[in-house]
């Protein structure tokens, strides 16, 4: 029997969601774990099944990945098409036609009237550390201010932005130098708009100025740090503040980005038009593509 053939045969005979999970860890590290031990055997718009054939309606949606369903039509269809043609040349040495097209299209997605240009990447962390990266060419500076509560990732610089140890950062440091934190407007937690600016100010007159931030970036909804919407007015100052001392502003909408909370992206309710967007998940409908889109003279720095 071949080793293909074995493994498919393996797959089926085990059919308890609790026998996969028992085989998980013993092959899969601690650290990838898993909430719930339900193992999708398949899933179509807003439900999945497990092997054990139970039915669920799928809230997780792979963490806001699915915003148009599992396997919805017209992904499928454009990603069989794909395939037939070819899987991967790299965009950086041989590129294609869609890559153009879909850069061309985010470009028109993103707030705001300025010229845009768009990179892209696999993840979510990538495009955060790819605006950081950006935004420093760009400005010649190195500080980048960051807000307690949010999440940017789990690579090293996306965890140093991350404003929450449990459970990101806990046994992971020291992280990069130069971030810096200061509180998120939350009325549950008693921040105001007025606390938080006042925050950043002091933070401009003891750690550091104006003229050495790189960049500030922002959640327009913070998800991992408790789905606090940012109020427009704070984005409006934060876009005021960049506008006046030559900071880049990101927004970070990998989570609220592409329609999660009604509109394309969510710095179109504030009315702003940040320098750079970071995005992925909802991206591509369940497929790994992430992208940093912005004004194109800020893009075009590095």
């Amino acid at each position: 029997m071949t080793t293909a053939h074995h493994s498919q045969s393996t797959r089926h005979a085990v059919t308890k969601n609790q026998d996969w999970q028992d085989r998980k860890e013993r092959a899969i590290a601690r650290g990838q774990g898993n909430i719930f031990p339900i193992y999708v055997e398949r899933a179509e718009n807003s439900e999945l099944w497990d092997v054990e054939g139970n039915r669920y309606i799928d809230f997780a949606s792979g963490i806001a990945v699915c915003n148009t369903g599992h396997i919805h039509p017209r992904v499928k269809t454009a990603m069989i098409e794909q395939i037939e043609r070819f899987s991967h040349s790299c965009v950086m040495v041989t590129p294609y036609a869609s890559a153009v097209e879909l850069a061309e299209k985010l470009g028109e997605l993103v707030p705001g009237d300025r010229p845009k240009k768009t990179t892209f990447v696999t993840t979510g962390a990538e495009a955060v550390e790819n605006a950081v990266k950006i935004a420093r060419a760009h400005t010649g500076r190195r500080g980048v201010v960051a807000f307690h509560g949010g999440f940017h990732g789990r690579t090293l610089l996306a965890m140093g932005l991350t404003g929450k140890v449990d459970p990101y950062k806990n046994l992971f440091g020291p992280f990069p130098a130069d971030v810096f934190h200061v509180p998120f407007p939350a009325e549950y937690h008693g921040v105001s708009v007025d606390d938080s600016i006042a925050a950043l100010e002091m933070l401009f007159k003891v750690d550091i100025p104006t003229s050495d931030v790189a960049a500030i970036i922002v959640e327009p909804v913070q998800g991992e740090g408790g789905f606090y919407p940012a109020p427009p007015e704070f984005l409006q100052r934060l876009r005021t503040i960049c506008d006046e001392h030559g900071i880049v502003l990101v927004a970070d909408e990998i989570q609220s980005g592409f329609a999660r909370t009604g509109r394309f992206f969510c710095t179109e309710y504030a009315g702003i038009e940040p320098d750079l967007v970071t995005i992925a998940k909802g991206v591509a409908g369940g497929f790994p593509l992430a992208a940093v889109v912005g004004v194109a003279e800020v893009m075009d720095a590095p």
